[in-house]
């Protein structure tokens, strides 16, 4: 069953519209935050509280909404898992500007964005990825630490998603973006986790920078959290620190993270092998880790 929350009322999918003059669609006003919904014993969402603060300070920071209720868009989202009727799913939340003239509005801050969630299957993906790892490529774009919005989940995603349809057509799984200091962001879709011995090396997210330094233009992600701290009660030390491309090729082993494939490991970028050209030890504990919090 398809079914759609729009702005206070569960409608049917082809119900589901919004103004022609929304913010989103006018000028690509609005963040969005992709969550994994389980139903087996309650309707449940990994790591709500954690997508639905992010959502919120990105919206403040970023002056879409100063006061966006929480506590009603997570139960909301919860009451979507629910009625989806779907044992995993793939539940999107979209906030935008609602109905809203930029260009008239003088710099106000809407005070009625547009809410729309929606649950649909879980994407399968193969187990064959996990087993064996994936390629990645080196996309072309780069991210910059000067874009206010670059380490928030907006709507802007179209180069994202150019950069991972071109992997894909070279045979690889993710794109590797590096920012414009060529120092690696993560993926286009997912964060990044380098492991050398028994350090777990990441790059420094939004929230991380230290005082009066350059801001980074990483998302903070939620799965990446989880899988942190995975690694410290495994004994491994954590150094969320910039990381250049020797560091990555060097590596022992790499991992992607997300709420869609959870961890996913790298056993080659581009022509380069990784580590033994393998999953790792490390690699697989945390994907053994993150199916345990998801069943």
């Amino acid at each position: 069953m398809s079914v759609v929350f729009l702005n206070g009322s569960f409608v049917e999918r082809d119900d589901a519209q919004v103004s022609a003059f929304d913010a989103g669609t006018q000028h690509g006003v609005g963040l969005f935050e992709t969550m994994l919904g389980l139903s087996e014993g309650g309707a449940r969402i990994v790591g709500l509280r954690d997508h639905m603060e992010r959502l919120a300070t990105s919206a403040r920071e970023l002056s879409l909404s100063e006061d966006l209720n929480v506590d009603a868009l997570g139960d909301a989202a919860l009451e979507t898992v629910k009625r989806s009727g779907l044992e995993r799913s793939r539940v999107r939340m979209t906030v935008t500007g609602g109905d809203l003239n930029l260009l008239q509005s003088r710099g106000e801050t809407n005070a009625r964005p547009t809410v729309l969630i929606d649950a649909q299957p879980a994407t399968a993906y193969p187990e064959a990825m996990f087993e064996r790892g994936v390629m990645a490529t080196i996309a072309t774009a780069r991210a910059n630490p000067l874009d206010p919005t670059a380490s928030h989940k907006t709507l802007n995603y179209w180069w994202r998603l150019r950069e991972l349809q071109s992997a894909a057509g070279k045979g690889g799984g993710e794109a590797l973006v590096f920012d414009v200091t060529n120092h690696l962001a993560g993926g286009c879709v997912s964060n990044a986790i380098a492991i050398k011995g028994e350090v777990a090396m990441t790059p420094i997210v939004r929230g991380e920078e230290r005082s009066g330094g350059v801001p980074s233009p990483v998302l903070p992600g939620v799965t990446r959290g989880m899988a942190l701290g995975w690694l410290e009660d495994l004994g491994h030390e954590v150094q969320r620190r910039m990381l250049t491309v020797d560091d990555v090729l060097d590596a022992d082993e790499l991992v992607l993270t997300n709420s869609g494939f959870g961890v996913l490991p790298v056993v080659r970028v581009e022509a380069q092998q990784i580590g033994s050209g393998e999953p790792g030890a490390v690699g697989r504990a945390l994907i053994e880790r993150w199916r345990e919090a998801t069943v």
